[in-house]
């Protein structure tokens, strides 16, 4: 088993994000950061991918799972809820 580290490239978005690239074998697990709220999702794709299309895709996941976050915490201000 092969354990590669890449440097990653700075996505385009509005945002700062941290990546990291984990290649294990035919596979590449991608890591992206918000390093405002700490929050972390992975994504797993296949080695043979653009590197640039794994970020995409992780970028992608962490912007969707922080809009979720920000709905919920907005929700919670609101009140209660009957």
């Amino acid at each position: 088993m092969t354990i590669r580290r890449r440097p990653a490239r700075r996505p385009p978005s509005d945002r700062d994000v941290l990546l990291e690239f984990i290649q294990v074998g035919h596979l590449v697990k991608v890591c992206a950061i918000d390093p405002r709220t700490g929050t972390e999702v992975v994504t797993v794709g296949p080695a043979s991918a653009a590197q640039a299309d794994l970020s995409r895709a992780a970028v992608r996941k962490l912007q969707y799972v922080l809009r979720k976050q920000e709905r919920a915490n907005a929700d919670r201000r609101r009140g209660i809820k009957v």
